[in-house]
């Protein structure tokens, strides 16, 4: 796990006083709302309102009007009519919601959604004239099309009328057909430009429909379910969809969805945001992934509950194998980077593999990007030699923008400064390895490449209650631009680190001005800690009440921890008589005897080492493995002794190591036999001077 910066705001105490005696809201509350610079009651009130109230006019956006009209006449005369949609939640969900709505207008409408493995994204020649041929006369498509103008010019040219309703970037020359709504036209005066695909779907049911509430309690757990999936700013009339489809969701009318909750075990719990992002979404893009998008339509259209359950089963399954066939490659991959991945020079991770499943390599790139804290394109190569890539980066790199400077190198590529895909010839990859590795050693520092963890404020343990933490409830649904905040406390002590789940996870007990509390880190073992019992800590923290056995509590929900300043002036002062040392001046005998290791500090240095190290590298933080050895063989080895059995072990050709932007780097060397440290100059030194 890379280090991260922090960025720690600062919110003005006097603001925060104000904002929360004029509201009523907790200083707690305030002090996250002023940090977001929402300093004044109003602006509060308009950033926190979920008032349905707030939804605009759907006409307000360009072409509805037309694709009323249009879609009216085809009903009234009975026509076929098809909704083109896409594989992925936004895409899923904005299907059904119109479908089921147009249905029950009566009007004689099917769904086509694209197959992720075989037909690629967005619409397609052979699809136009295969829906054609099946009697289609109207093409809506939901979640795509804004970019399709030769796919829809066919269409146009075989005698079908479409309407394009998405949420996309423009090109500056818009598709042909009869409308085209997409809340980013250039030429929309649309107050909200942040709609999800399903949210442009929902705008069209309720300007066909005149009754935005009643589409709104209709479609609402739909909608939300889409927006969040999709990671969409959850402010505006994204707040208040995401508001609403949540309370709906809980009572959810749509048997799919219902089947769906209880058999992800959420029947009868509180649901979130994160329940959709990390519980149901998943489960739903699974479908997609696999190539099997339409068992996730039919689930949320279904009405037979036997049928319906049978799906939602179906759906748990293809996840279980869409997470089988992630860890496959994110193992592959871990392996070979554990080879060729150089983080003291590598700005960039490029890697192809055969038969990588086309549908999953995203999902590992997103977290190998989190992993290595860059840019990642992972490449599946199939048998005819063409690769189908998937690229995740990072803020400060634009992978879009990488992809465009390689643009001739291939068939085919799309997406945004932190998402993209791509098509290329098997014997183009290394080509565009090398130039994507050029491309980002003038473009990004490493510097920049560090991940940063922005925090809302500081508190005091004494903030730290059960309703200061409830009254945090307000600033919900979370999600883009209106994050879970984070809180920070310095120097805590770790009273204790319990390993849970066969050491994937931890539990620590903190202590702050006598109070204890108790905090869970999820993705990091005891092992992977750069601290260890009865050090001194700052915490980055979401707060949460636990509840177990009828008892509720305040719990620490870990984003990071660091050493205190206390931690580092103590390693400092030792890192001055090691630096000492090295320059060859004078240590006092007691001094010395400080950096001297023994035999048995020697021994659980390299026990260390070798058995941490992964393909003969260990990189941790620089102050980290002095504490790690240290609890693990409970044993008194600080940074400057640690540093000295690194030296003897360097001196006997064992290992080399260095440091760079904040990491300690080892290479074990290979060697024969029983290593040799006696002959080790700065072994001897020591000891002559230990006396």
């Amino acid at each position: 796990m890379r280090a991260k910066r922090w960025v720690i705001a600062s919110p003005d105490t006097e603001r925060v006083r104000v904002l929360s005696r004029e509201t009523g809201y907790t200083p707690l509350t305030a002090a996250v709302l002023s940090a977001r610079g929402i300093d004044t009651p109003q602006a509060a009130a308009d950033y926190l309102s979920c008032d349905a109230r707030g939804l605009h006019d759907p006409f307000g956006l360009t072409d509805m009007g037309k694709a009323v009209e249009v879609i009216r006449e085809v009903i009234d005369r009975g026509e076929k009519m098809v909704v083109y949609g896409d594989y992925d939640v936004d895409g899923i969900t904005a299907t059904c919601t119109l479908v089921d709505y147009l249905r029950s207008k009566g009007a004689k409408c099917e769904y086509y959604i694209p197959n992720r493995l075989t037909d690629g994204y967005g619409l397609t020649r052979p699809a136009m004239e295969q829906l054609y041929e099946q009697g289609t006369r109207l093409l809506i498509t939901v979640d795509s099309g804004i970019t399709a103008n030769e796919e829809i010019a066919v269409a146009r040219e075989l005698g079908m009328q479409v309407v394009i309703t998405d949420h996309h970037e423009c090109h500056e020359n818009l598709p042909d057909a009869q409308a085209v709504v997409d809340c980013k036209r250039t030429d929309d005066t649309y107050p909200f430009s942040s709609l999800a695909g399903v949210g442009v779907a929902f705008k069209l049911i309720c300007a066909l429909e005149g009754d935005t509430l009643s589409m709104l309690d209709r479609y609402a757990d739909l909608v939300a379910l889409g927006t969040v999936a999709d990671v969409m700013p959850i402010v505006g009339e994204n707040r208040i969809i995401v508001a609403e489809g949540l309370k709906k969701l809980s009572v959810t009318a749509n048997i799919g969805l219902e089947m769906l909750l209880r058999e992800a075990g959420m029947k009868n719990r509180r649901l979130t945001s994160s329940t959709i992002s990390y519980v149901l979404a998943p489960r739903i893009n699974a479908a997609g992934r696999m190539g099997k998008a339409e068992l996730a339509a039919e689930l949320f259209l279904t009405k037979d509950p036997v049928r319906a359950q049978a799906l939602a089963a179906e759906l748990c399954e293809q996840n279980k194998l869409r997470q089988n066939e992630e860890n496959k490659i994110l193992e592959q991959t871990l392996t070979r980077l554990r080879r060729e991945y150089n983080p003291l020079e590598d700005k960039i991770i490029v890697l192809a593999g055969e038969g990588w499943h086309q549908g999953v390599i995203g999902i590992v790139c997103s977290r190998l990007c989190d992993r290595y804290g860059c840019p990642v394109v992972l490449i599946s190569v199939g048998e005819d030699g063409v690769g189908k890539g998937s690229g995740r980066s990072i803020g400060s790199f634009n992978l879009f923008e990488a992809l465009t400077s390689c643009e001739d190198l291939f068939e085919r590529y799309g997406g945004h400064a932190l998402a993209a895909g791509l098509t290329v010839q098997a014997d183009r990859i290394e080509e565009l390895r090398t130039r994507l590795r050029k491309y980002a050693e003038t473009h990004v520092t490493m510097a920049e490449l560090v991940p940063q963890l922005h925090i809302d404020c500081m508190v005091q343990s004494e903030w730290l209650t059960q309703e200061n933490i409830e009254s945090l409830s307000v600033l919900e649904p979370y999600g883009m631009k209106n994050a879970e905040p984070v809180f920070c406390m310095k120097n805590m002590t770790v009273e204790e680190i319990t390993p849970l789940s066969s050491d994937r996870h931890v539990r620590l007990s903190l202590i702050k001005d006598g109070k204890r509390f108790s905090a869970i880190w999820f993705g990091i073992g005891a092992g992977g800690l750069g601290f260890v019992e009865g050090n001194t800590v700052d915490a980055a923290f979401h707060l949460e009440i636990n509840e177990f056995r009828g008892r509720r509590s305040v719990q620490l929900t870990i984003c990071d921890v660091q050493l205190s300043d206390c931690e580092h002036l103590a390693d400092q002062k030792i890192l001055n008589l090691y630096n000492t040392l090295m320059q060859d001046g004078p240590l006092t005998a007691r001094e010395a005897r400080l950096l001297l290791p023994d035999r048995k500090d020697l021994v659980a240095v390299w026990r260390h080492v070798t058995c941490r190290a992964e393909d003969g590298r260990l990189s941790v933080p620089d102050g980290a493995l002095s504490r790690r050895v240290a609890w693990e063989s409970r044993r008194d080895i600080n940074i400057g002794k640690l540093f000295v059995c690194l030296d003897v072990f360097q001196e006997s050709g064992l290992i080399s190591y260095h440091f760079k932007e904040g990491m300690l780097n080892i290479l074990l060397k290979p060697y024969e036999g029983k290593a040799d440290i006696s002959g080790s100059v700065v072994l001897a030194t020591l000891q002559s001077m230990a006396g």
